[in-house]
């Protein structure tokens, strides 16, 4: 590709497209520095790409220190037939870092994962903002020296559940928002969402990184909704015990935690994060940050994790 937008940033390649548009690698001009550029589309029905754009910048804007794992935004403009966000090139997705991994996590890797998510999503929610669609593409790690790093993206689908300091209401009958297969199952009932929604949902992400798949997955309907229907009946009818089997009873405590809050309650953030973090003490592991990843990749690939995670694609989508 020969584009370049706003005089500064040159298209070099796609790196992946969905429903919420398209990301770019891009060099800018000025510093040779990457960076990722999503484009959307102006005429889509639903655009979305100007409020993630503010919604980033709104995070950093009352302190920026603060603001870990949380992609920088350079710059939102509108250019042509498109809305365009640039920001902050970063590495690839814990999805993509699962199947390097043989669609297998080590629970040592798992639970320095989820002490991160969990700190992310603390993060946003002290933001008075739910995200709304955790799953494994959503978390990315860090470029150059934050490779440990892991970061929350994509918040196209947040929404303020604080307005002035009142909740927002309790409503029933809502569209499911989100990705199926990790939605609460308050989600898939029609339940406007809340904090305990995106918490739940990261505990079927550990689950899944655990077991390398979930129970409600690779459900054959005719439509969307009739799976939708399914994936829910499925998520209600299987214990936590049953759900969690071979996992440390930890986890069976964090779901059942995040299912019996109260709409409008105050997730215990520490709480959470401590009965993960006495598991691995318990273990016997050590907090150096080595991911199972880090030797996958040199293995794999006989380069640096650095190398690998600029050749792989950015899963913003």
């Amino acid at each position: 590709m020969d584009l370049i937008i706003d005089k500064t940033y040159k298209i070099t390649r796609k790196l992946g497209a969905g429903s919420f548009g398209d990301v770019f690698h891009a060099i800018n001009l000025k510093d040779n520095a990457e960076v990722a550029v999503k484009l959307e589309q102006i005429t889509t029905k639903q655009p979305q790409l100007e409020f993630e754009a503010s919604l980033y910048k709104y995070l950093y804007k009352k302190d920026p220190t603060t603001c870990k794992g949380i992609p920088h935004i350079y710059q939102f403009i509108k250019e042509g037939e498109y809305n365009i966000m640039v920001l902050e090139m970063l590495g690839p997705s814990l999805e993509e870092l699962f199947e390097i991994c043989n669609r297998k996590f080590s629970l040592k890797t798992i639970l320095m994962i989820a002490d991160q998510m969990i700190e992310r999503i603390e993060f946003l929610h002290s933001r008075k903002f739910l995200h709304r669609d955790i799953k494994p593409t959503n978390f990315l790690v860090g470029p150059g020296r934050d490779q440990n790093m892991i970061y929350l993206i994509d918040l196209g689908l947040a929404k303020r559940y604080k307005i002035n300091d009142r909740h927002i209401p309790y409503e029933e009958n809502k569209e499911l928002m989100g990705t199926a297969r990790y939605v609460s199952i308050n989600t898939h009932l029609g339940i406007e969402q809340s904090r305990r929604d995106d918490l739940e949902s990261i505990c079927y992400v550990l689950v899944y990184f655990f077991r390398g798949s979930l129970p409600w997955q690779n459900i054959k309907t005719g439509c969307q909704e009739e799976k939708d229907e399914r994936i829910m009946h499925k998520k209600l009818n299987i214990a936590p015990e049953v759900l969690c089997k071979g996992m440390p009873e930890e986890f069976v405590t964090l779901l059942l935690y995040c299912r019996n809050l109260k709409f409008e309650d105050e997730p215990d953030y520490t709480y959470m994060r401590s009965l993960l973090k006495e598991l691995f003490v318990r273990s016997g592991y050590d907090m150096d940050h080595h991911f199972d990843w880090d030797t996958k990749c040199v293995k794999n690939n006989e380069k640096s994790k650095s190398h690998l995670c600029k050749d792989l694609v950015w899963s913003f989508l």
